[in-house]
């Protein structure tokens, strides 16, 4: 799960991370609300959109850039109409491009030194790993590509957790001057408790800055949770913006169905991972092109089954639809019955092919066959992958 940037803020200051005040504002009265709040003249307005490249990105209605400073309430009311209810279009977006619904309001700082922080889960190391650099404020991945050598990387100790000597350490390999490596530190320590406490899988802040006036600030950021833990956390579940989001993926959500849209036209339906990959690396093999990644997982009923076939349906670019099951825990006849009960309320615009292999796999293909409806039985997942491309093509 992803959050807002002013949402970010908000937990910066509940886990005492310095930043920079400033709220959020989804009309241009509000908008001027906040900025009178805030006592300065040094005010920067900031789309709010779940993709990066805000700055550099152009409204649709032709107004150039997601991010601006300016000097008054009035003037930051103003940058703000030219945002809300508009269509950002960034490198992150694609064409298509994101609704501006709220825009944050924040104090602006005149940055001395920009850098780069992040802590990530290291699944190599398994456990939790700083990621640093003194290249800030662009992307880190052309920093590793071009200047590998600025990439400062710190292994957490998963059950110690980040400490203070490492944490001044990081401050120093930076280059902070020794009268601002405490305060660093203690910044770097902050993020660590509220990457731990929030069950983050990453916490990026790009760019932490060094103020002229002195400061070291965490400017902005970007969070992802893992998912499985939002129970734990009511309060950050609640942050979720699924107007962000694709709806498929958030009615997948809804069923505990793992969805996630692609740009291909053949639809896939599988239980495992590992095999949802496979299968969509094998249609690609023979000449398709995948329309999802969707995992029903091991345990699906056929309620999960019939609200699966109804999200890839949705995909107006799916001309067909291949389902390819491994029945281990989740047994054949199972899934055939809900194959066979989701294509007879549905009635399946498209081809549809299945593949059954593992438990009761012998009954689950007579349930099928006995159906009458028109599903297109595969031998294996090179069969499978085969028909399903020509029929997409057909």
């Amino acid at each position: 799960m992803n959050i807002h940037e002013y949402q970010a803020k908000q937990l910066f200051e509940e886990f005492q991370v310095a930043t920079p005040k400033g709220a959020s504002a989804s009309s241009r009265e509000e908008v001027q609300t906040v900025a009178n709040r805030l006592e300065t003249h040094h005010l920067v307005v900031k789309a709010q959109i779940h993709a990066g490249g805000r700055g550099k990105g152009t409204f649709t209605n032709g107004f150039q850039g997601g991010v601006h400073l300016c000097d008054s309430p009035e003037k930051a009311a103003g940058l703000a109409s030219k945002m809300l209810g508009n269509t950002l279009v960034t490198h992150q977006t694609g064409a298509a491009g994101r609704v501006v619904r709220k825009v944050l309001v924040a104090e602006s700082v005149v940055i001395a030194k920009e850098y780069y922080f992040a802590i990530v889960l290291d699944r190599a190391i398994g456990a939790p790993l700083v990621i640093a650099s003194t290249e800030g404020g662009v992307d880190i991945e052309m920093v590793a590509e071009k200047f590998p050598e600025k990439i400062i990387k710190e292994a957490i100790h998963p059950l110690l957790g980040l400490q203070p000597y490492q944490a001044r350490n990081i401050a120093q390999r930076l280059g902070f001057e020794s009268s601002k490596i405490g305060e660093a530190a203690t910044l770097f320590l902050n993020i660590f408790k509220l990457f731990l406490e929030s069950d983050c899988s990453l916490v990026e802040v790009n760019p932490l800055v060094l103020t002229q006036d002195g400061k070291v600030l965490a400017l902005d950021a970007k969070f992802n949770f893992d998912d499985n833990a939002l129970f734990r956390h009511p309060k950050i579940a609640a942050l979720r913006d699924t107007t962000e989001e694709d709806p498929r993926e958030v009615t997948a959500s809804q069923f505990n169905l793992n969805y996630v849209g692609l740009d291909g036209n053949i639809a896939c339906l599988v239980n495992g991972a590992g095999l949802a990959m496979a299968t969509m690396d094998i249609i690609q093999y023979h000449g398709g092109e995948p329309a999802n990644f969707l995992d029903v997982g091991g345990g699906a009923n056929e309620q999960q089954v019939t609200e699966a076939f109804k999200i890839l349906v949705s995909d107006k670019n799916v001309k067909a639809i291949l389902v390819n099951i491994f029945g281990g825990i989740m047994r054949c006849d199972i899934i055939a019955q809900g194959i066979i009960n989701a294509v007879r309320v549905l009635s399946l615009p498209v081809p549809l092919v299945v593949r059954l292999e593992g438990t009761n796999v012998e009954l689950g293909k007579k349930l099928l066959q006995e159906s009458n409806l028109p599903i297109i039985a595969a031998e294996d997942l090179t069969d499978a992958a085969k028909k399903v491309v020509a029929a997409a093509q057909a």
